[in-house]
Order: structure tokens, then C-alpha cells, then sequence
């Protein structure tokens, strides 16, 4: 796009009115210098519409019963610029939707992955989170919002937390940099009352993409009532979408601000974690003295485990790895799931002979431990665990699972446990949510896990803290230890006695190709389901195999001694299929009969089904 010599939107700056004929608040005059207001069309429905003025401004035509208009009004300020403009290109802000958060590329030099989050986007999705939150929160004109604002390791991670606290605070918000943090602490920090640290903040940024390549980052929101949902992000991403049309039609430039604070959120967050542990034993001071843990955080955002949560209990840490940022993950992929990162895990905790092992992904939302022999406290372990230790303290409870938990764990918690498990949708966000519309329902559930390490228990509000899970361990041990019951990571491992794992377990993909005819016009989506419902259909005829009587996803069948689970993924034109057995040849069994069942539909690549099966 030509540079425009002209006048071009410089600073987006949202103010809030309740009252038609109120005054503009001195405090937002004295930030903006406004040299004039850019009058602009409503806000209708989530989107922002825009006219050929250099301007814009939202209005929630909400209007309350004393005849006051909630009204969003974007103040532009414009000047004249001798500097080019950078090209903007169009932009599907809907594509960059992840479930309940934003991902895309932001670092280029991977092939077939162009950049979709610049600058430019960033700066338009912080606006649209700028005004999200103040039709939220519906905070007088007298009081500014305050947004905290952290990242993992990543290398984007800079450039993405100056392009969001720029437009943030260029909205007229108060911004607050955390730096290197965890998911978990943004969170919390919407909860501490803390005015000398800048807390509660009204809502908070975590920028992330989990556990994906490099060349990726993304962005998680959170307030006081937890983290955002999908319909939340994609009001957020119609209006990044329609702000984003205006710096394409009048040209993009967005002021740096000075409004930003940085404050070290993460001692506080970290000082939490210890003082829980100590009150778990029984106010001791150090009351893991003597064991060795090791850490492994893949170069992600949990090195602080280490220094600030193990070593203040007593713990020796010696033999923790890659506990240094590393935004490239030069190591192995931070991820609980990941078999190269567990077996780095184990492999630390044997050589150094320590009592257990901790392991992090990136953003330290999830987690998963190895206890001294080199056993694996992960997936269905880590959830047959975490169910022993809340129903010991909340006898009959219920656990909320995903989808893709084991027959064995069922058993485990109902019949040793004496819980109720609630096998429910994958996604965290849906576990959670889950969890939650049960206790709201009048069955008590404490804890919403999934077999990717994401937990969370209704003690810690909800949300799911890789730490904090870690924290539940270590209370075991330590308050153990203080009653004299047990010693080291024995304690944990002889908690999952009884618990029957696979000797099979596989997932396997099955990508549907959005381009073959056999699609007819319908979507993936639409595709997908017809496969599942074929398969629900072949199977009820089948007396060797037996459909789950309750499931809220997919197919789900056993047989064989095993189940199998064919889904249709949240997101991407796939079809995962887990297979579980006692023995290889009777998950090939289960395997043989998906495949005969899907063989008819020709877009679905089965591939890596047809090669598990071969004899």
C-alpha cells in the first residue's frame, strides 16, 4: 500500500460513557491530548462497522432502563506522518482461533508457514481486547482498566508483548509487563488484592502457543471469572477484524505509550506455591529437606521451579535441566506428552538418583512427574494419582476426564477409589467448564483433568496450573513425611496401586482431504460426522464389540479386551483414532474393525491405520 501523506489514525484511544450528555473524563484528557473525536457508526452484534472518515468508535446500543447508553467511543489520534506505512495484508482473523485461544505464526523462515501474526494484527487484537474488556467490566470514566501483560520463552515473545502493550495502552488502559511468567500467574494476578503491585488486574494477556515450533505464538485472556471462552475470542477476533479493516483502508501507525508499569508478578506467584507446601506439613519450614527433585522445563517458562518453589522447601535440585529460556527448544519439545521429553525426564532422575522428577511445557499449564524407579506419573497415571490424592480429601467426589481416558482408570477411580468418573469432551477448556456445570447442578466434582497434563481443581479456582498439580504432589510427600507414613516418591507410586494400564496404547490420525469429490460440497465437519455416524451404525450390528452407553464424543467402543475411540478433532480435518489392548494383536483387532467400517469413504486418508493393521 502507498504511503499516505495525509492524516492516518496514530493512536487508538477507547473511552467509556454511561450517560449520553457526560462529560469526557479529565483523567482520559489528560493521557490523550485528542486534538478532536472522530465520529464513527454503532457497534452492532460483535463487529465494528467503519466509515470513509480517518476514524472510529463502538456503541453497545444496550440501553438500561434510566435511558443511559453504554457507548464505547474510540478517539483517534491523527497526524501527519512523512514515514511509509507498512503494507498491510488481508487478514482471516477467525482462521487464527484456537478453541478458546489465538495462535499463529510470528516468526518467519519455516516453508509453506507464512507470518500471520504481525505487528499490525497483534495491535488489532489487543484493541479488540481493549474493548471486549470494557464491556465487561462497564467501569465508570473515572477509573482506568489495568491489563497485565506475560510471555514464555519464546523468541516472538518481545516483539508481541511491545506490539500489545503499545496498543493497550494507547486505549487508554493501564498496562502492566510481567515478562517471562507462566499462564497460571497471569491468572492469578486478575485475583491478588495487592495495590502495591499493581493488583487485581482487571484482565490479563498471556502470550503463548503451548508447546508448538518456534516459529509460533499465540495469546491467552483472562479476568477474575478465569479464562476466556471460544465465543469470548471470537468476539474478540470480529473486532481486531473490523479494526483491522480501518488500518487498511487509512493506514497503520500506533504510538509507543510510557503508560506501562513492569512489575516481577512471578515472586508473588512462586511465594504462594511455597507457603501451600509448608502449610501442607504443617507450617515446617523446609519440609522437603533431603529430597533430591529434579526439573526439566524444555527451555520453557518453568525454570523458576527449581530456584524459587523446590530449593526454599529444602529440596536439592541438583541435576535439573534446561531450566533456561530458549525460545528455539533446543533441547526437546517442552511437553509432557512428548516421548523424547519424558524419557529426558526419566533419564535425569535415574542418573542423579533423585527422589522424583518434575517436567513442564512451555507455559507451565501442564505437567507430569517421574517417580525414583523411572516410572512415568503421566496421562492416566498422573489422573489415577491426582483422583487419589482430591478423594482422599473429598470422599466420592467426581472426576471429570477427557475423552480419551482408559477403561482401566474408570475402574480405578469407581472401584478403588470409591469416585465417580465423569469421562466427558477433549479440550481443557471443556473439561473445565464441565466440571463446572456439575457443581452448579448440585454434583460435586473437584477435579477437571485431561491426559495431556492440563488439571485443575476447584480449590485453586479452576484453572489449570501445571505447578500447582506439582504442588498437590509435594504436599503428599512433605505432610507424609511430618506423620511419619512414608518417605520419597513411594508415597505417590503405592497411591496408583491397582491401577491397570494398557499394554497398547496408539493414536493414530486419519486426515480427511478437503479437496476429494467424495466431500460434495460439505464441510470437513459435516464429512467427519457422517464417518462417525457410519461407524456407529456398523457397529451396533457387531456382537464382538460393545458401545459405550454414555459418551459425549465420538465413537467409542470396546472389545477385544480393549476400546478404541474414533473423534472428530476440534479444530483441524482429522479423525484421531485411540486404540487400547492387552496385547498388540487385539488392538489390531480393533483396528480391523474401523477399518472395514470406514473404507467406504474415500476422502478419509487412512493411511496410518491400513500400516498399524499389516501383519
Amino acid at each position: 500500500m502507498a504511503a499516505l501523506s495525509g492524516k492516518v489514525v496514530q493512536n487508538v484511544f477507547i473511552a467509556q460513557f454511561y450517560q449520553q450528555n457526560r462529560q469526557f473524563g479529565t483523567q482520559y484528557q489528560r493521557d490523550s491530548c485528542v486534538p478532536y473525536m472522530c465520529a464513527l457508526p454503532p457497534f452492532h452484534g460483535g463487529k465494528l462497522a467503519w466509515t470513509s472518515n480517518s476514524s472510529m468508535q463502538m456503541r453497545n446500543l444496550l440501553k438500561y432502563q434510566n435511558g443511559f447508553v453504554n457507548r464505547r467511543t474510540f478517539y483517534c489520534n491523527a497526524a501527519s506522518s512523512a514515514t511509509a506505512i507498512p503494507s498491510l495484508d488481508k487478514v482471516d482473523f477467525l482462521k487464527l482461533q484456537n478453541g478458546s485461544d489465538i495462535r499463529g505464526v510470528a516468526v518467519s523462515g519455516v516453508e509453506g508457514e507464512p507470518v500471520s501474526l504481525t505487528e499490525p494484527v497483534t495491535e488489532a487484537i489487543a484493541a479488540g481486547f481493549a474493548a471486549w474488556l470494557l464491556d465487561k467490566k462497564k467501569v465508570d470514566a473515572s477509573r482506568k482498566l489495568r491489563v497485565a501483560i506475560g510471555h514464555d520463552s519464546r523468541i516472538s515473545a518481545q516483539k508481541l508483548q511491545d506490539a500489545v502493550s503499545r496498543c493497550i495502552a494507547s486505549a487508554g488502559l493501564d498496562v502492566v509487563q510481567y515478562g517471562l511468567a507462566s499462564t497460571p500467574a497471569m491468572f492469578n494476578s486478575t485475583l491478588t488484592e495487592d495495590e502495591a503491585i499493581l493488583c487485581p488486574a482487571d484482565g490479563a494477556i498471556m502470550i503463548t502457543a503451548s508447546h508448538l515450533p518456534y516459529n509460533r505464538n499465540g495469546f491467552k485472556f483472562f479476568t477474575n471469572d478465569g479464562g476466556l471462552g471460544k465465543n469470548d475470542i471470537k468476539d474478540i477476533l470480529e473486532r481486531a477484524a473490523s479494526i483491522y479493516s480501518n488500518f487498511l483502508a487509512k493506514g497503520y501507525s500506533v504510538k509507543a505509550s510510557e503508560s506501562v508499569k513492569k512489575i516481577d508478578y512471578m515472586a508473588v506467584y512462586t511465594s504462594d506455591l511455597v507457603k501451600a507446601v509448608r502449610k501442607a506439613a504443617g507450617n515446617i519450614e523446609k519440609p522437603l529437606e533431603g529430597f533430591h527433585i529434579v526439573v526439566d522445563a524444555g527451555n520453557g517458562a518453568g525454570g523458576f521451579f527449581a530456584a524459587k518453589v523446590l530449593e526454599p522447601l529444602g529440596a536439592i535440585t541438583s541435576g535439573s535441566q534446561f531450566l533456561e529460556p530458549d525460545g528455539m527448544f533446543p533441547n526437546h519439545i517442552p511437553n509432557p506428552e512428548d516421548k523424547a521429553a519424558m524419557k529426558a525426564i526419566t533419564q535425569a532422575v535415574l542418573d542423579n538418583k533423585a527422589n522424583l522428577g518434575i517436567i513442564f511445557d512451555t507455559d507451565v499449564d501442564r505437567s507430569a512427574a517421574v517417580d525414583s524407579t523411572g516410572r512415568e506419573l503421566n496421562r492416566n497415571c498422573l489422573i489415577a494419582l491426582m483422583s487419589a490424592i482430591v478423594l482422599e480429601e473429598h470422599p466420592g467426589t467426581t472426576i471429570v476426564t477427557d475423552s480419551v481416558t482408559s477403561d482401566g482408570l474408570t475402574s480405578f477411580i469407581e472401584k478403588k477409589l470409591g469416585g465417580k468418573h465423569h469421562r466427558f469432551k477433549r479440550g481443557y477448556k471443556n473439561v473445565i467448564d464441565e466440571a463446572i456445570r456439575l457443581n452448579s447442578i448440585g454434583e460435586e466434582s473437584h477435579l477437571a483433568i485431561e491426559t495431556s497434563g492440563h488439571g485443575a481443581l476447584k480449590e485453586n479456582h479452576w484453572l489449570d496450573d501445571g505447578a500447582y498439580l506439582m504442588v498437590k504432589l509435594l504436599n503428599k510427600l512433605a505432610s507424609a513425611r511430618a506423620s511419619g507414613k512414608g518417605v520419597g516418591s513411594k508415597v505417590l507410586t503405592d497411591l496408583v496401586e491397582g491401577l491397570e494400564e494398557p499394554a497398547i496404547a496408539v493414536e493414530l490420525r486419519l486426515k480427511i482431504n478437503q479437496n476429494h469429490p467424495d466431500l460434495k460440497g460439505r464441510s470437513f465437519r459435516k464429512y467427519g460426522e457422517a464417518v462417525l455416524q457410519h461407524l456407529g451404525n456398523s457397529i451396533a450390528s457387531n456382537p464382538k464389540l460393545q458401545k459405550a452407553a454414555v459418551n459425549y464424543e465420538g465413537v467409542r467402543v470396546s472389545g477385544f479386551g480393549g476400546w478404541f475411540l474414533l473423534r472428530l478433532s476440534l479444530h483441524d480435518p482429522v479423525l484421531p483414532l485411540n486404540i487400547e489392548a492387552p496385547s498388540h494383536e487385539d488392538a489390531v483387532k480393533l483396528g480391523h474393525e474401523v477399518a472395514a467400517a470406514v473404507k467406504e469413504f474415500q476422502a478419509l486418508d487412512t493411511s496410518a491405520l491400513d500400516k498399524f493393521v499389516q501383519p
